[in-house]
């Protein structure tokens, strides 16, 4: 009895490792995920370095309680068309970020992809996890450096971009693996918006403003001055909004 116990416990335990140890996730229509462990960041800007509005501020300390599955790349044309069977975007190539999207948008691909992989998993990333996620553990503006001329190797913005999106993963990844965090289009995330984070202590799992009728978009886009797309930046637009550099990414939950 005691040798069968001690194997159910060990294939216990090998099961559970097994899970952890799944750094990267590919579903059946080919998003591609990288796991992303819980962890602490300063969240948002600092007023008196990098020129920030009112809505980065303030830095504050946030904590990330629970792992989860970020989208490696933006969600694709080709990703769309397979889930919602037609393509909105305004620069049709297959391999390009799906553009054009509202949050409601974002949110139909989300509820169909569930579906079609008979789970509840994925969903988009909230606010603190989308920059906790594009930080990559970085405190520097622009994540990768203070100087915005180094866009040129890490993402698609007003100079390099040629006034359109461009395809997925050219550029150089963030040290988490994470493509095109900066530039090409500006993603949705769940988050209301609120002006400010209103914040004088260190938060967990934060969620967004309570009410409000936009949604926070993260990023920059193809259409931005590199010198702007600072990784702190937000935007926000109604829920119903869409435009030629709105796009989005999704995550997967790990429980």
């Amino acid at each position: 009895m005691y040798s069968m116990i001690k194997n159910v416990l060990i294939g216990v335990c090998f099961a559970a490792v097994s899970v952890f140890a799944q750094t990267t996730y590919k579903n059946s229509i080919g998003m591609e995920f990288v796991l992303v462990q819980a962890g602490s960041f300063t969240m948002g800007a600092d007023k008196n370095f990098e020129d920030a509005f009112d809505n980065e501020l303030p830095k504050h300390k946030v904590t990330i309680s629970k792992p989860f599955y970020m989208g490696i790349y933006e969600v694709t044309q080709q990703q769309w068309v397979d889930i919602m069977g037609s393509n909105p975007s305004h620069f049709k190539e297959r391999n390009n970020p799906v553009d054009s999207v509202s949050w409601d948008d974002a949110q139909k691909f989300i509820k169909k992809l569930n579906e079609k992989e008979k789970t509840d998993k994925y969903r988009l990333p909230t606010e603190a996890e989308w920059e906790y996620a594009a930080r990559a553990g970085s405190v520097k503006t622009y994540g990768f450096s203070d100087d915005p001329s180094e866009f040129q190797s890490h993402g698609w913005v007003k100079q390099n971009s040629k006034a359109k999106t461009n395809a997925v993963g050219q550029k150089q990844p963030n040290p988490w693996g994470l493509y095109d965090m900066y530039g090409n289009v500006f993603e949705w995330v769940n988050d209301l918006y609120a002006d400010n984070y209103n914040i004088n202590q260190d938060v967990v799992d934060p969620q967004g403003a309570t009410y409000g009728v936009n949604h926070v978009l993260r990023g920059g886009s193809w259409f931005m001055l590199a010198k702007n797309a600072r990784i702190a930046l937000r935007t926000f637009f109604p829920s119903d909004d869409s435009r030629p550099d709105f796009g989005f990414r999704v995550v997967m939950t790990t429980k």
